[in-house]
């Protein structure tokens, strides 16, 4: 009962502290990615994306195409806001994580949900394990420039 006490305590500490932004829904064993950790930074999450240069100012034409992409893949599940509908509001996510980290989450769902702290501990506060969408890096570089416009960035 201790331990479980304990990690509802450090739930409620990371859903304060760092928000409910990754995301969450079903189990799809289809991720091609290691569950090796590949990059020595622990903000990275878990996949191959461990140097991810932004675009200054923001690409238009990558925005555009996240748009699309969040339209329809992304919408049912998740608000623009802070507000969480299945998964978490994006609104802030950018300031939160790290571009690597995200990208690695949208291309390598399952390895960070089953092995990034992080991850698992946003899907205890999400409830819903988030499924793999089966993404190109090109979509993920898409979704995440759109984040990024979504907050604001220039």
């Amino acid at each position: 009962m201790k331990h479980s006490i304990s990690f509802i305590t450090l739930s409620w500490m990371i859903f304060f502290f760092a928000g409910c932004n990754s995301g969450n829904q079903t189990n799809n064993s289809s991720d091609n990615n290691t569950s090796k950790k590949d990059s020595a930074k622990p903000d990275n999450g878990i996949g191959k994306f461990t140097n991810i240069r932004l675009t200054h100012p923001l690409d238009d034409s990558m925005v555009a195409r996240g748009n699309v992409i969040f339209d329809a893949r992304c919408i049912s599940c998740h608000k623009l806001t802070n507000e969480k509908l299945v998964g978490p509001g994006w609104k802030g996510v950018t300031d939160r994580r790290t571009p690597e980290w995200i990208m690695n989450f949208i291309s390598n769902t399952n390895v960070m949900l089953d092995s990034d702290l992080v991850a698992q501990q946003l899907m205890v506060i999400c409830v819903t394990r988030m499924p793999n969408q089966n993404l190109s890096d090109d979509q993920a570089r898409a979704i995440l420039e759109f984040m990024r416009k979504n907050d604001g960035k220039n």
